[in-house]
């Protein structure tokens, strides 16, 4: 359980967890497919259900509790799990998975576009969400907050243009920023040696220092945020941290998820690597609780995602006229929007 950093040094972990780690990372499999496996799959209601972030979870969880509410974090599109903890909930996620007026964006943003007011999404475009990290931190730091910006990615981004330019202004203005590789090794569809000169996404920051860990287990993940966030906050700049994990699904829901890589590799990993089986054996050695407590805590915790995925279920459609809201910030919209045609047009 060992962090390692950038140039030879290694940060220990200490075992810290709460609690609610237990509920926290247990509610993060937020759909079907998760605690209803294969679900997602043969259920055409939840095909919006695109990007999963099953085997992944640490990831989510660890980072949630080792940062405050004034931190502010952006991803991709694995981010159902970061906008449930982020003030959102697991009717809001279902409901915008299926298109409706009780989704976190009202049934307008889908699988991929969910968001909270210090949680920026959910973004679609590969890499896109980079640079907007940075954004973040520069507002962080102009406004003189002592607060910390974490921008996730993924390897399959980690070659794009983007988010060296983003490595270069963060270092040239020493923005409180952490760059979060999520490195499930196969980006897409293509493994991580078959893309990447160098797959130590960690050390790919030039003269910005970087930290190793165990994407698996919320103990490393968890210490590891806390230090990198106690880094940008010290002044010291801008942070990498390479979670090294895996995602148990396909890269999406058109992707079986086998073409590039074997099925007794994905099974290996789910048996030996899963990071929700990891924690509860981990808590049960260590006497924080018993295996009766942590299934009552797992039953809780599908009990409400089923209640929750009845909830969006029932809730409506978005209306033909929420098709003219939202699209600019309240109070800055023009006296009129046309549509698809010129004799569409929409008046405020």
């Amino acid at each position: 359980m060992l962090v390692h950093f950038h140039e030879s040094r290694v940060l220990p972990c200490r075992v810290a967890l709460l609690g609610v780690t237990v509920w926290s990372v247990s509610k993060a499999r937020l759909l079907p497919s998760r605690h209803r496996p294969g679900a997602c799959a043969r259920d055409a209601t939840w095909q919006r259900a695109d990007a999963l972030a099953a085997l992944q979870e640490a990831v989510a969880v660890g980072l949630e509790h080792s940062i405050t509410p004034e931190d502010l974090v952006i991803t991709a599109y694995r981010c159902h799990p970061f906008a449930v903890m982020r003030g959102g909930t697991v009717t809001g996620v279902l409901s915008e998975l299926l298109g409706r007026q009780d989704g976190m964006s009202h049934g307008k943003g889908g699988s991929m576009h969910i968001f909270t007011p210090n949680f920026f999404g959910g973004n679609g475009i590969v890499g896109a969400q980079v640079p907007v990290g940075a954004g973040l931190a520069f507002a962080l730091k102009y406004k003189g907050k002592a607060a910390s910006a974490f921008a996730l990615y993924g390897d399959g981004a980690s070659n794009q243009g983007q988010v060296f330019e983003s490595f270069n202004m963060a270092k040239l203005w020493d923005l409180p920023i952490v760059f979060v590789c999520e490195n499930n090794k196969y980006g897409m569809g293509t493994s991580a040696e078959r893309s990447s000169a160098n797959t130590e996404y960690f050390t790919r920051g030039d003269k910005i220092p970087g930290i190793q860990a165990n994407g698996m287990d919320i103990v490393a993940t968890s210490q590891a945020v806390k230090y990198a966030r106690e880094w940008t906050i010290a002044g010291k700049g801008p942070l990498l941290l390479e979670f090294v994990t895996y995602r148990y699904g396909g890269h999406s829901m058109s992707d079986p998820g086998t073409t590039y890589r074997t099925r007794e590799e994905v099974q290996r990993m789910r048996s030996t690597q899963d990071p929700i089986r990891g924690l509860q054996r981990n808590l049960e050695e260590w006497g924080v609780a018993t295996e009766a407590e942590l299934k009552a805590i797992d039953k809780e915790a599908k009990a409400t995602v089923d209640k929750s995925v009845e909830e969006a279920k029932a809730s409506a459609f978005p209306k033909e006229v929420d098709l003219w809201t939202d699209i600019y910030y309240k109070g800055t919209a023009p006296p009129f929007m046309r549509g698809r045609e010129r004799e569409e047009v929409h008046h405020y």
